[in-house]
């Protein structure tokens, strides 16, 4: 009887032991130099990409891309729905270019990827020629699509042929079909004109500025919080949509002179004190609150944050290493498990792997690539002050530590 309690008393220490080993690896992983930190990103974004861009680039997409939905019917949709939200967060490190180093070459290959792949993709003599027009799934996928374009001209849109630049310009424009729904689909409107007025110098008016109007003067709930239309939800949508897509259309606005452009300084402000919000959220461990719809978008719930780093936009009391510390740990945290990919390397649809009832009706296996917009902060050069600090604990971290960090305070109306 005494030997089976000591099995069982050793048993029990092995088993605490493994996993404080696995709670304290996401600190550890999160105190590496930032040059390692940047390497986990970017061979954990080419892991995400890869089976996308290769197929799409040979014209395989729809016939290798695998189906995981609870609603069988969104088939025709889910293979935009991949490229779009991929294209949307790898953008930025694509724009950075080609070069002699490693990531340079990497680089290289996947710009060589998506500008074959995109070709493809409005090519309606291609077998992967995409669905951009019928309602009403794809004007959600091609507005980040259309993002993706706006973060990355010169490697992406300046690489394509004239003839696929006019087919994309000819998709974009087909799902102005598409009405979309007083809420955050409004943005996803504004997002396609606003990359067509930037692409093409023409828009239609209306549909750009519509969306701006309504989230400006009708939706805002306070403290950088925006309804998703008039009513207010606890979820990740002001991250997933609304700032990011609010401050592209600004920033377009601005560059041509647009009316409502002068709403954008409010709006950084606002984007920025989301982004804090955003960072707090991150645990000591690495993890964040499971909470609203469309979770098993995975890292994709740090769009803003990424977003506001990307654009220097991070309040005066975060250092931008404390950021990037954090999403390394959420990223690794994320992606431990090898359940979130299948046996070829598609995105299975889930959180931490493969947990269809996570998901609600509209989610499929393309819906998952938005959690590629938690790596825009990889369009920031390697010697950027986001990755060439030092590291450094985040807020929570800190905080669980016993060490001060500054009060948080609302934004002021």
């Amino acid at each position: 009887m005494r030997k089976q309690r000591w099995i069982i008393k050793g048993w029990l220490l092995c088993l605490c032991l493994w996993f404080v080993s696995k709670v304290q690896a996401q600190p550890a992983i999160a105190q590496a130099s930032g040059e390692m930190q940047r390497e986990i990103w970017v061979e954990q974004l080419v892991k995400i990409a890869d089976p996308v861009l290769t197929n799409l680039s040979q014209q395989t997409l729809k016939a290798e891309m695998p189906y995981e939905s609870k609603d069988s019917s969104r088939r025709k949709f889910s293979h935009l729905e991949a490229v779009g939200r991929l294209i949307c967060g790898i953008a930025p490190w694509l724009e950075l270019g080609p070069d002699d180093t490693p990531e340079g070459k990497l680089r290289a290959k996947y710009i060589d990827l998506a500008v074959k792949g995109l070709t493809h993709a409005v090519d309606p003599a291609s077998p992967d020629f995409l669905e951009f027009q019928e309602p009403y799934q794809p004007l959600v996928d091609a507005a980040f699509l259309a993002q993706g374009l706006l973060r990355a001209p010169t490697q992406l849109w300046a690489n394509l042929s004239p003839e696929a630049q006019a087919n994309l310009i000819a998709a974009l424009k087909s799902s102005r079909q598409i009405k979309p729904w007083e809420n955050n689909w409004l943005l996803f409107a504004s997002m396609i004109e606003a990359t067509l007025l930037e692409l093409t110098g023409e828009c239609d008016t209306e549909r750009l500025l519509y969306g701006v109007r309504r989230f400006r003067d009708d939706w805002y709930k306070g403290d950088a919080l925006y309804g998703d239309g008039p009513a207010f939800h606890q979820d990740y949508y002001n991250s997933f949509v609304i700032h990011p897509m609010l401050t592209d259309v600004l920033l377009v606005l601005q560059k041509h002179g647009m009316e409502g452009r002068d709403f954008l300084p409010e709006q950084m402000k606002r984007l920025t004190r989301y982004a804090a919000q955003l960072e707090r959220f991150i645990s000591p461990e690495g993890t964040f609150p499971v909470v609203g719809r469309s979770i098993v978008y995975r890292t994709g719930v740090f769009h803003a944050l990424a977003q506001a780093s990307l654009l220097h936009q991070l309040p005066t009391q975060l250092v931008p290493a404390q950021v990037r510390c954090a999403l390394t740990a959420v990223i690794y945290r994320q992606f431990q498990s090898e359940a979130n990919f299948d046996t070829e390397g598609w995105l299975r649809v889930g959180f931490t792997g493969a947990q269809i009832d996570m998901a609600e009706t509209y989610i499929n296996t393309g819906s998952a690539y938005l959690c590629a917009t938690g790596f825009l902060a990889l369009g920031l050069p390697p010697d950027d002050a986001f990755w060439n600090s030092p590291s450094v604990e985040w807020t929570n971290l800190k905080a669980w530590n016993g060490i001060n960090v500054p009060a948080d305070s609302a934004l002021k109306p």
